[in-house]
């Protein structure tokens, strides 16, 4: 049994505008220094990056900082979302990343994305390049193309849930711990209705960017890719034909990892990221 104890973490809300709607979002933070911003998956939340916060060696130099997009985890819609169908489109994304960071005073982060977040570090760097320190971008690519029926996501006749994890749960890499594993597939089961569905629709079309990450310039700011070998939705070569593409990015595969490499095996996520932190802390 272990021993009771409270984490190193602080959380609360902020509220700002996105796009003329007023959204209350919910973020977690630990440590102090330069702040590293971290992007939770589709479907998901800023839990995924419990190990950042707790991992002590990152938070003596790093301030950790994690939010729930608005529609995912403690972060509620904006008032009126029973009137549409929720869909992220790159402009909302990027959005609502850089007024969170201007709510909250963060200048001049590493930003860190997975999936999703992945994607759209690569829009950052298109569009704001001057605003980050590094970007890093976990399990990134330009384009995925869909695998699956995207319709099932969202039925009333259907657990969305547990149909969302039953997706995601082959992404997960061979060597994660049992419960690694089914805590990164309990946030995807805690997901709203249509949330995952809604994000898919910019990480499988709308925020496609094969025709422009040619114009990434990462003498602007410095770009990081972190693969895991296990994936099939971005897959090694998803990101190694990206880095090929990038002058001067840096890419690196990760043994034994898949998609949540931050959350299905945390320990051995950090092993990765603690060199690419000292290059970028190193500057």
């Amino acid at each position: 049994m272990s021993q009771a104890h409270i984490e190193p973490v602080r959380g609360g809300y902020v509220h700002f505008d996105v796009q003329g709607k007023s959204v209350r979002v919910y973020f977690e933070t630990a440590g102090t220094g330069q702040p590293l911003l971290c992007l939770h998956t589709a479907g998901s939340d800023s839990r995924q990056y419990r190990g950042l916060l707790n991992h002590q060696q990152i938070t003596d130099q790093f301030q950790v900082i994690c939010f729930d997009l608005p529609y995912h985890g403690k972060s509620s819609p904006p008032e009126g979302w029973e009137q549409h169908e929720y869909q992220l489109t790159s402009q909302l994304y990027v959005d609502s990343i850089i007024g969170f960071m201007q709510a909250m005073d963060i200048h001049q982060p590493v930003a860190m994305g997975c999936s999703i977040g992945g994607r759209v570090v690569l829009h950052l760097a298109l569009q704001h390049p001057e605003k980050f320190r590094a970007l890093i971008g976990l399990q990134s690519g330009a384009h995925v193309a869909p695998y699956y029926n995207l319709e099932w996501l969202h039925r009333p006749d259907v657990h969305g849930g547990e149909v969302c994890a039953g997706i995601v749960s082959g992404l997960i890499g061979p060597h994660a711990q049992p419960v690694d594993r089914w805590e990164t597939l309990w946030h995807y089961m805690q997901g709203g209705p249509g949330v995952f569905k809604g994000d898919l629709h910019f990480y499988k079309s709308e925020g496609d960017l094969r025709e422009l990450i040619g114009q990434i310039d990462t003498t602007h700011c410095p770009l990081y890719l972190l693969t895991g070998e296990y994936d099939y939705s971005c897959t090694p070569d998803d990101s190694r034909w990206l880095a090929s593409h990038i002058a001067g990015a840096q890419l690196s595969i990760m043994p034994g990892l898949g998609h949540f490499p931050m959350s299905e095996a945390p320990q051995d996520f950090i092993r990765h990221l603690l060199p690419v932190l000292a290059q970028i802390r190193d500057r």
